[in-house]
Parts: structure tokens; sequence; C-alpha cells
């Protein structure tokens, strides 16, 4: 390993990174991260949910009568510039503007080829509903319209404006939360106030709607000043108030930059390079909230009023089947205290019939023992160790303890369409004896391997659109989030720093390794409820454009 220097140990101490922790991650590039061991992938009846009317009905029921005896809470990771949703649009800025700095032309060669997207951002700028914003500032910065510019090839304006002029909407600059999103009557809305109409909708309790977003420091005084201003008119709307709390990623979740040659990567001046973790250092931050139940929604992931009734249905039934599987759990639980102190001769959840599962003080018998295997394989989706009936009544017991004795999560996810990304698989993880419910993407496959590709390749469902999260346990005790995630899923990466190529590391994904050791129960949702922006032209999108209906109410 490679000595630091009393400059390096300094920068460690900043950031609140130990040295066995950057030792550790300068041996994981050496070694590398073992492939997920995908079993099979999770389908409807195998893994997956899918609840008839009826049950959907009893959930969401269940959901709002019980909403009030707990505190809710809507976490959204909004942190990180809204940039790559405009790559396409930047090359082609880029391009004009080193054209623009040799000729002194605004408008664009005559011989111009604009990649598809980017021909179809500009024939369709007046369907996006930052239309009038960017029609302004190019008006007061180049005293141009659009229409103009268009007409003329003035492209470069147009984009300048967009992205980076400091007069301008500086969309390349901005979080996605102050992003127009959506056209309404009286304004057009930002994805931050989409959340907002959200959580009055479904996540309020006694008049109150508790959120959490994930910032960049740069970026938290516009977004809280933003806030502000439109705050007044959503709690006058709908009738409840607003307790916002915010965290940024912590420093000490970033990880060091290595050479190809897996040396630390150090800058100009000497000093370490870190980069961030990734989206799964959020488990830190989502740590430290104090909720009972936890909505977990991308800031990029909403639709508008006219459409918003499926993603109220199947929040609550989420959220129904959260609250019942925890309830179920926490009897079990206290079940198995009571057998193991020897509190109990019976089964405590017998009734009448106690007395057909005595056998000892803290024995239970196999009827017992078999409720608890059918409870976590038919009701929590748990495989169970293969050499759990070999083991002695008590070791059972004990097994279980820990196996339900977890964090609690209950996802959304909709059938595969051919989107980027992973899906929810059973995965048998290094030691470990059963196979758990995972979200695996593309990267933790073994794609060499046949049958491992040709497991992934048939999965039905794609990655979680919402989770509903339990953070407590029995006793009402907080869990320690990061002790159930599974370190060997994060993964490696290349990159380049100023020309240079590196190796970075990204921590396991807050969807997969991070929760990779919770109780996890997988719900088919409908594709109504996925509606993220990854590009700017996804806007452009039905779900995104259609003529909205304002005044909604559940």
């Amino acid at each position: 390993m490679e000595t630091l220097t009393a400059n390096d140990l300094q920068q460690l101490q900043q950031k609140g990174i130990t040295q066995e922790k950057l030792q550790q991650q300068l041996r994981d590039f050496k070694t590398g991260f073992p492939f997920a061991r995908l079993v099979a992938p999770a389908l409807k009846g195998h893994g997956v949910l899918s609840p008839s009317s009826q049950e959907q009905e009893h959930y969401r029921k269940l959901y709002r009568e019980e909403a009030a005896n707990n505190k809710i809470l809507k976490f959204v990771p909004a942190s990180g510039a809204a940039t790559r949703m405009f790559k396409n649009l930047y090359a082609c800025y880029e391009s004009l503007k080193d054209y623009r700095n040799a000729t002194r032309q605004d408008k664009a060669p005559e011989n111009i080829e604009l990649k598809p997207d980017v021909q179809e951002f500009f024939d369709r700028l007046p369907d996006f509903a930052f239309y009038e914003e960017l029609e302004n500032a190019l008006n007061k910065i180049y005293g141009k319209s659009v229409a103009s510019s268009l007409i003329n090839k003035e492209y470069f304006c147009i984009l300048d404006t967009l992205l980076e002029n400091p007069q301008g909407l500086r969309y390349g600059k901005l979080p996605k939360a102050l992003l127009l999103f959506h056209n309404y009557p009286d304004g057009p809305r930002m994805s931050l106030e989409e959340h907002l109409v959200e959580a009055a909708l479904y996540a309020s309790t006694q008049g109150v709607c508790h959120l959490h977003f994930t910032l960049s420091p740069e970026h938290r005084e516009e977004f809280r000043n933003r806030l502000s201003q439109v705050l007044p008119k959503y709690e006058s709307q709908y009738k409840v108030r607003y307790d916002i709390s915010y965290s940024e990623q912590k420093p000490s979740t970033d990880t060091v930059a290595v050479t190809l040659q897996d040396e630390i990567f150090r800058d100009e001046d000497g000093r370490m390079v870190f980069r961030p973790g990734g989206h799964g250092a959020l488990i830190e931050n989502l740590n430290e909230i104090q909720a009972d139940i936890v909505f977990i929604k991308n800031i990029d992931n909403v639709t508008y009023d006219a459409l918003r009734q499926d993603t109220i249905t199947y929040k609550e039934l989420l959220a129904g089947i959260l609250l019942q599987s925890r309830e179920a759990v926490f009897q079990k639980l206290r079940e198995i205290d009571s057998f193991l102190s020897g509190e109990t001769s019976s089964s405590p959840s017998a009734g009448a019939d106690q007395s057909r599962h005595a056998v000892g003080a803290s024995c239970p018998d196999q009827a017992y023992l078999q409720e608890l295997k059918d409870f976590a394989t038919q009701q929590l989706c748990m495989a169970l160790s293969e050499d759990l009936d070999s083991q002695s009544p008590e070791q059972q017991l004990e097994w279980f303890r820990q196996a339900l004795n977890r964090p609690i999560r209950v996802c959304g996810v909709v059938k595969n369409t051919g989107e980027p990304g992973g899906g929810p698989f059973w995965v048998l993880a290094q030691g470990q004896k059963a196979p758990s419910l995972q979200i695996v993407e593309s990267s933790q496959v073994d794609m060499g391997d046949a049958r491992q590709k040709e497991i992934f390749n048939t999965s039905e469902f794609f990655n979680p659109v919402d989770l509903v999260c339990s953070l407590c346990d029995y006793k009402h005790e907080k869990f320690n989030l990061p002790d159930f995630v599974d370190p060997k899923t994060a993964f490696i990466s290349q990159k380049s720093v100023k020309g240079t190529d590196i190796k970075a590391m990204e921590l396991p994904g807050l969807w997969n390794g991070a929760m990779a050791h919770w109780i996890t129960l997988f719900v088919e949702v409908p594709q109504t409820v996925f509606t993220p922006v990854k590009t700017v032209n996804d806007l452009l999108r039905p779900q995104h454009l259609a003529a909205p209906v304002s005044g909604f109410r559940n």
C-alpha cells in the first residue's frame, strides 16, 4: 500500500475518511468486485406481488386508516446538476461555439447536420414548459426571438441562453428540481413543485407534509429561494403545512481515484483526487431520517395533475403492503423473543389452539416452525436456508430472528420495456445458503457467462420506480442502515480527468447494494407511474405533455 504524506492525512481528516477506509478502497481497486450470482429473475408469483383489485383496495384503505398513527416522510434524491439531461445539446453547443469564435457569426454553417434528437428539440421548442422563459431571456440577451433564431439557424444563441449564459436560464448548471417540467393554465411548474403536490396528496398526516431533499452545496441557496417562492401557493391550495429538511452527500462517502496502475491519482498540486461515491452514498443521508414510513422517489420521476391518480393509488398500495408486512414481522419477532427468553410455553399467535404448539418453555413444535416458514416464504418472498430443517428448533428460531429483524422496503416495479438499467432477481450472495431478492444492474452481471446472461435477459421487470421503507425495528429503535449494505456490490469504471484516464469507484447503489440485506418485497405497478426525465426530449413524451387539468384533487 502507498505511504501517505502529512498532507494526505490532513486531507483525509477534512473529509472524514479513515486511513483504513482509504486502504480498503485501494485494495478493492486491485482485486475488483465479484459479479452477482443470478439464480432466476423475479417473476409474478415468484418474487413479484401482483395484488388483485380487492387486495389493492384493502391495502389502500389500511394505509389511509393508519397514516395518522405514523410519521410519514418523502425522501427525494435531488443533488447534482442536470448537465447529463442536455448531453447532446452540449455537444452541439460546443461545436457551434468554436465556429462562432472563428467566424464571429451567430448563424450556424449552412451545411450543419443536427443529430435527430437535437433537431427534434429545435423543432418542438414551443412544446417545452420553459419556452416562454427562454423567449424572454433570448430577447434580453441577444435581442432575438426564438422563432427568428430558428429561421436564421442561430442555434448558438438559443443553446447559450438555455444552458450557460449567466443572464439566461442556466439549465446546464441547475439541478433537475429547478427545471420547468410541465405547463399549466396558471403557469409552468418545476419538478420540485410536482413533488410538493404529490406529498400533499398521499404523504400528509394531520395537515403536515414532511419532505427531505438531498442537495449539492452549490445549489442549496438557490433551491431554498425558489422553494420559498412557491410554498405559499401549495400550502394554500392543498391546506397543508410543509416541513422541509435538506442534507448534502457526505464528503466521507467520496472515493479515491486511481491511475490505470491502481496507484492514487493526484492533481497538479499533489493532492489526492476524490470523486463522489454515487447514488448509493445517500444511504448515509437516509440513515439520519427520523420517520416511521419513508417514500423514496427520484426528482425527475413525476407527471402532471391529470395523470397523477395512478401515482397516488399505487403509493397508497405500496404503503399499505408495508404496514401490513411490518406489523406481521414485528408480531413474529415478539413471539420468537418470547420463546427464546423462556417466557412462553406455547405459540403466542395460536389463540385458542396455543397448546398444540407447546413442547417446552423455549422450544416451539414443528407446527409453529412450519408457520414461520410459510410466513417467510409466502408473505415475505424469502428463500429459506437449505440446511434449516437440519437445525434444532432453537437454532431455527435464531435464524428467523436474524432474517426478520431488518429494515423493510416495498418496491414498485414496472414491466421491462427495454429501458437501460437493471431489474429484480433472485441472487445468491457469497457466503449465503439461500438466495434473496435484489435489484441487479447489468454492470453487475458476467455477460460472458451464457447462463447468467440468459437469466438477466429474461427479466420481465425493470428497476424500482418507487420505494416505501420502514427504518425501525420491532422495539421502535432505528436500524443503523450501513450495517445492511453489501460492500461487494460496488463497481469500478474508467473515467477521464483533464484528458488523463483514471479508475473511479461507485459505492453500492441505493436501490441495490446499499439495501442488499433488507427485507424486500417487489410489487408490480403500471407503466403510468414511471415517468423519468433522463434527457430533455423526454419532456416531449405524452406523460409530460398532454393537456393538463388544473385544480386536481384526489
